[in-house]
């Protein structure tokens, strides 16, 4: 069975490929072109990585210009052929452990930013899956959240993302898939239910959720 992190990177490369290099996504400031060349340098130049450091940001930006130079359709292909062989991320563990929300946030991203979309029927397996992943990345996620939250599965289960003593709670309700993209900052564009005091849930919307 094909994982869903694989699907998702073929879908992505068939929607930017429709769409071309210059469509608008929900990442700030980019468009398709910007996240194609996002991708392809998180699986293919590892030493993009030293620009994570405060010092060295610089280097990193200046791979990304080079990497986003490049010709749409050759960044297409290089998102859809996978990572380089020697690279970490073409382990299937690794695979599936990085690459399943990256690859279904960054689809979101840009299907969502597109007149008339509509959330996807994910299979229950694959739903299963983000709310077991999102059930330990939760508290990482929520952890600037300036209120408590409860996450709720719509169909049943339910999580304490974010526990803080004296403050309300907000209770957050929806399908894995979108509760992932509420946590990755993408709520405004999320189908969900929230119930708290009207001012708590404000300050959630407002607050920068995400790694």
């Amino acid at each position: 069975m094909t994982s869903f992190a694989r699907q998702e990177r073929q879908q992505l490369a068939d929607l930017l490929e429709q769409l071309g290099p210059d469509a608008p996504t929900l990442c700030e400031g980019w468009v398709t072109r910007d996240l194609a060349a996002h991708l392809v340098v998180r699986e293919s130049r590892p030493d993009a990585t030293v620009g994570l450091i405060p010092p060295l940001t610089g280097y990193r930006s200046r791979i990304l210009r080079e990497t986003t130079d490049q010709p749409f359709d050759r960044l297409v292909a290089a998102i859809r052929s996978g990572p380089p062989a020697w690279s970490p991320f073409s382990w299937p563990v690794v695979e599936d452990l990085a690459n399943t929300v990256e690859f279904f946030i960054h689809h979101e991203d840009v299907r969502r930013a597109q007149p008339g979309w509509e959330p996807r029927e994910l299979p229950e397996r694959v739903q299963d899956q983000l709310w077991g992943m999102l059930r330990r990345a939760a508290p990482v996620l929520y952890r600037r959240a300036p209120v408590s939250v409860l996450v709720c599965r719509a169909d049943g289960g339910e999580m304490r993302a974010r526990s803080i003593d004296g403050r309300a709670t907000v209770t957050v309700t929806g399908a894995p898939s979108e509760l992932w993209l509420a946590a990755y900052g993408r709520g405004e564009n999320a189908r969900l239910v929230m119930d708290g005091d009207p001012l708590d849930i404000e300050r959630l919307r407002h607050t920068r959720l995400g790694p």
